[in-house]
């Protein structure tokens, strides 16, 4: 059986963070950020400013994993950079594949664990302490979280009621992005509902712009996707139900859920490319694809979370005025609000290794990548103003004031089998529905099997 851990929240609290974004993201003005945190201290323990008292380890060296690319990944390495500065350690950032427990296990099984991975799924953290690949954080990590982070977010990264997870990147899933110009000539209004979204659809269609990219060469989007639909529509307490596998996906509730997505999965005209464009088309493209063209980009919106912001920085388009944003709109009664995130997690247990994990749950490493763009923590000490834009700001300041009150990423809680696995089970399963959206019963039928089989094998 599978935690409920801090996903069970109430259906006013969901209601209140969808209405403070809902009034954040009416905000489109740009502020500057440096784009960098240069630290001080040339590698003192505690350099000015800091609020994180790290130990020498001149000599010691840190291999850390994740899955991120890109402008992501040099992000990341310029907070491990500082952590370097600070210690006198070393540390190598090690590129990891999808789904990294896969990845992992192989570098285990072949003697060369890394000393921390990054891991994106409250599945993937209960794996590796099955395993007994993961080790508990110690107390200098505990009291940084302690002081960081609320519980709900100290909760997620447990397993067995011991700390394994520090959730060093969170994610605000609930948005979708536009091209401000493709809206100002279609006239097309932002919507508040999925009847608005579906009006604004067609405006810009009969405008002569493609209405929606969307990135169904990685099954994640289209996991999102759903996750945002059935939120809204079937509600929280489904919501944690499925999550748990407590009712099947042959329930009502998700042939709804589908038959709703239908309505612009199943519209060939509304899809960049159509169903089989989509299927070709991975997340960053999806993005880019939507911000350049000028007056004529291959599509006008793409769903996805704040951390589109990472890929629009590859355009020309600016946050804000070229680029921007409204919460995904209410289905049913209420807006959804779906998070997500990246834990550290030690596999090799070393003075290191439990540094660099106090040092994430700091809010001096969270304050450089947040300078840096396309990064939210969830870490409350984080100041507001450290974001590099105001939509950015606003998108973190609403995500710290809901505390609690947040639902987590549903194939995230899933087995990794199932919930994280290109090519397989809700992945693949919802590949398949987008290809073919007219096939509701069937989409139904072969999630229930992989999830039965998933959840079933206490993966």
């Amino acid at each position: 059986m599978r935690s409920k851990s801090s996903t069970i929240r109430t259906h006013r609290a969901v209601t209140t963070l969808a209405a403070l974004l809902a009034g954040a993201l009416a905000l489109t003005a740009c502020s500057s950020g440096d784009g960098n945190d240069k630290g001080e201290g040339g590698g003192d323990q505690t350099p000015s400013g800091s609020t994180v008292t790290l130990p020498r380890l001149n000599g010691a060296h840190l291999e850390v994993a994740a899955v991120w690319t890109g402008a992501e990944q040099a992000n990341f390495k310029k907070v491990l950079a500082e952590f370097e500065k600070r210690t006198g350690a070393s540390v190598t950032f090690v590129p990891a594949q999808d789904p990294i427990i896969n990845f992992l296990g192989s570098k285990i099984a072949g003697g060369q664990p890394p000393d921390v991975a990054m891991l994106p799924q409250p599945g993937a953290i209960k794996q590796a302490v099955q395993k007994n690949w993961a080790k508990p954080l110690g107390p200098d990590a505990l009291k940084e979280l302690q002081q960081n982070y609320s519980q709900g977010w100290q909760d997620i990264g447990k397993v067995g009621g011991k700390q394994y997870g520090v959730y060093y990147k969170a994610a605000n899933k609930s948005l979708i992005w536009y091209n401000a110009k493709v809206f100002a000539n279609a006239g097309a209004q932002e919507p508040k509902t999925w009847k608005d979204l579906l009006t604004a659809a067609r405006a810009v269609y009969d405008s002569g712009v493609t209405p929606f990219s969307v990135p169904g060469a990685d099954g994640w989007p289209l996991t999102d996707w759903f996750e945002n639909v059935y939120l809204s529509q079937a509600g929280p307490e489904k919501y944690d139900q499925l999550a748990q596998h407590k009712i099947k996906w042959t329930d009502p509730s998700v042939e709804q859920a589908l038959t709703t997505l239908a309505q612009i999965w199943g519209k060939k005209d509304y899809l960049a490319g159509g169903q089989d464009g989509s299927l070709q088309t991975e997340f960053p493209a999806s993005v880019t694809q939507t911000f350049t063209g000028g007056d004529q980009p291959k599509a006008a919106m793409v769903y996805e979370g704040d951390f589109v912001q990472v890929n629009i920085a590859e355009t020309k388009a600016k946050v804000g005025t070229d680029a921007k944003v409204f919460p995904f709109p209410a289905v049913g009664s209420t807006a959804p609000v779906v998070s997500g995130g990246d834990a550290a997690v030690i596999l090799k247990d070393s003075k290191a290794a439990q540094a660099l994990a106090t040092f994430l749950a700091s809010p001096d490493a969270a304050t450089i990548q947040a300078k840096l763009g396309g990064y939210l923590s969830p870490n409350k000490n984080v100041p507001v103003s450290a974001y590099p834009n105001a939509v950015q700001q606003k998108i973190a300041g609403a995500l710290i004031a809901s505390g609690d009150d947040f639902r987590f990423d549903m194939s995230d809680q899933a087995p990794q089998a199932f919930g994280g696995t290109p090519g397989k089970g809700e992945w693949k399963d919802l590949q398949d529905f987008l290809k073919n959206p007219t096939d509701v019963a069937g989409a139904q039928a072969k999630l229930e099997k992989d999830a039965a089989a998933a959840y079933g094998s206490g993966s």
